[in-house]
């Protein structure tokens, strides 16, 4: 099965601001998310992460517990998995000011803001990283760490559907979205799990 887990909380995500490459570190809520989801890779062969800081705080909170229970602990990095670049919109608040801006975005995948990312690049990579882990993920779990973009984009990959449907889901932080992966290809098992987080304030 591939697991796909979102980061824990940051400042831009306390403060509601656009959080592509920028590379915040967890706030002390964001570690207590962390620290929920540790039981999620215990029996997991692997667990991959996004280079940012974010998502490598997540990670060793998973890789330090299968650690304690007597698996491998090596987080291996892929930049694949990586947050969309927002370019000009990365650190905005997530008002309206720039509404005709993302409504092209949402209408257009392979529309990408000044000096950003599409949508649809996002797609080519995740779906390249995917069909990596696939092979893997039929026999064992694969724990993904990495952010709202890449999940929403595995997810499209899993469901066959273009990558303009990702606009049409939500994502908690700290979630976990599971893909069953068989010979006739991925199923969605689950998404946006967050009942790990109820303790968490």
């Amino acid at each position: 099965m591939l697991v796909l887990v979102r980061h824990g909380e940051t400042a831009a995500n306390a403060d509601r601001l656009l959080q592509g490459r920028i590379d915040l570190p967890l706030t002390e809520r964001g570690l207590r998310q962390a620290q929920a989801l540790a039981g999620v890779g215990d029996s997991a062969a692997l667990v991959v992460c996004s280079p940012l800081r974010r998502a490598r705080e997540t990670a060793a909170a998973i890789a330090g517990s299968r650690d304690a229970t007597g698996g491998a602990s090596t987080v291996v990095v892929d930049d694949r998995w990586v947050e969309i670049d927002y370019g000009d919109l990365d650190g905005r608040p997530v008002d309206g000011s720039w509404i005709p801006l993302w409504d092209r975005w949402r209408q257009d995948p392979e529309f990408a803001p000044p000096g950003g990312e599409s949508l649809a690049a996002v797609g080519r990579r995740v779906r390249a990283a995917c069909r990596e882990l696939a092979e893997r993920a039929s026999g064992a779990d694969v724990v993904v760490v990495t952010h709202v973009s890449p999940i929403k984009a595995a997810v499209t990959w899993a469901l066959g559907v273009d990558d303009g449907a990702g606009w049409r889901m939500f994502c908690d932080l700290a979630s976990v979205t599971r893909l069953d992966i068989h010979d006739r290809g991925p199923v969605l098992r689950s998404f946006n799990e967050v009942h790990h987080l109820v303790d968490v304030s």
